[in-house]
């Protein structure tokens, strides 16, 4: 089975409750162990590396204390997968999605250009850090939002800033609302507020552009 997100809104929930769910899939039959984590907010200024992109990105002081459910090879990077906050936001990114060569074109992935040559040498240039993907989407935005549209904004800004190498559908929810954004091209982007009556069922393709 692909990745499937399930959303519900508050009034098509049995107890008023938003919910937000997602399997993950795994290539060839393989499965990714997990592990849990509870994240205290970070005491200093950091820069966040991605593994998989080299994107380098600073990070305030501060955030919000946050649980997240990291790959335990950590082979690919963090990939902290989905997480709740403090003030009580959910995230889960991502679910992949498909695109074409028509938006592509338009607007290309920012994909990690590796290194040619030797650093000195006259020939040498540099390599060209990619944009942000599944790896990094939690810890990026999770600790510093405070309700599901501010986690929309502020994955949209970085998306904008620094693009992604990857089409991605990622939710956000609090007590209130249920937000679903998908990636469209390197820097563009999509999102929706779920109606309170209404629930989502989301596999690996574009949903929001259908409707």
């Amino acid at each position: 089975m692909g990745c499937t997100t399930i959303l519900v809104g508050k009034e098509a929930s049995n107890d008023g409750s938003t919910i937000m769910a997602r399997t993950e899939d795994a290539g060839s039959g393989s499965f990714s162990i997990k592990k849990f984590e509870v994240v205290e907010p970070q005491p200093e200024p950091y820069t966040y590396r991605s593994v998989v992109s080299h994107v380098e990105i600073g990070l305030p002081a501060g955030g919000l204390r946050y649980t997240r459910f990291p790959d335990v090879a950590g082979d690919k990077g963090l990939w902290a997968g989905a997480g709740i906050n403090s003030a009580r936001v959910s995230m889960t990114a991502t679910e992949t999605l498909t695109s074409n060569e028509r938006v592509l074109a338009a607007d290309p992935l920012v994909e990690l250009v590796p290194a040619q040559g030797n650093e000195g040498e006259a020939d040498y240039v540099p390599e060209q850090p990619g944009g942000i993907g599944e790896e990094d989407m939690v810890v990026l935005v999770l600790p510093y939002v405070k309700s599901a549209r501010e986690g929309v904004l502020r994955l949209g800004k970085l998306l904008e800033k620094y693009g992604t190498y990857e089409m991605n559908g990622i939710g956000f929810a609090d007590a209130d609302e249920v937000w679903w954004l998908e990636t469209i091209g390197g820097h563009h982007w999509i999102a929706r507020r779920l109606p309170d009556d209404a629930y989502a069922v989301i596999a690996n393709q574009f949903s929001i552009l259908f409707l």
